[in-house]
């Protein structure tokens, strides 16, 4: 049974925007620049042919991740305030021996994206979060060794 996928409902509205723009902007610019490339002959060597073919399977695969994505998840919400990190939960984390807080958003793998500060719940930082309460300091094992967080604020 194929793992379960959660999104926030911005994270779906998102992944939907962006299949809409493959469907209806990009794979029909593809299907032109196909055409073109067919009509000059000799596909062989058509290297624009070949070219458009590579960026069509890329595509398709594109478009067939997100449709499968969209239709599987399990949309989750932040319903406000809540005593545990999980998933959807906004954690306010400040790493011991430092005074510099971070703010992570908890999201499923399909729509964490680091720099805008969002972390799939799979990711060290985000699995170790979990289930934990304010105050709670927690162990996080990362590549570059292991690190302390105290639980500052979930929202």
């Amino acid at each position: 049974m194929p793992e379960q996928v959660y999104l926030t409902p911005e994270g779906k509205a998102e992944l939907e925007r962006e299949l809409k723009e493959l469907l209806e902007v990009r794979r029909p610019e593809l299907a032109l620049k196909l055409k073109e490339a067919v009509a000059e002959g000799d596909l062989k060597e058509n290297a624009d042919y070949h070219d458009a073919k590579e960026k069509q399977a890329f595509l398709e695969g594109r478009i067939q991740y997100l449709e499968n994505i969209i239709r599987s998840a399990e949309i989750i919400s932040n319903d406000g305030k809540s005593d545990e990190v999980r998933v959807g939960s906004e954690v306010t984390i400040v790493e011991d021996g430092l005074d510099d807080v971070e703010v992570y958003k908890i999201v499923g793998p399909a729509e964490a994206n680091p720099r805008e500060r969002k972390i799939s719940h799979e990711s060290p930082i985000g699995s170790a979060l979990l289930g934990h309460r304010k105050g709670d300091k927690v162990r996080v094992q990362t590549p570059s060794g292991e690190l302390v967080f105290r639980i500052k604020q979930i929202k």
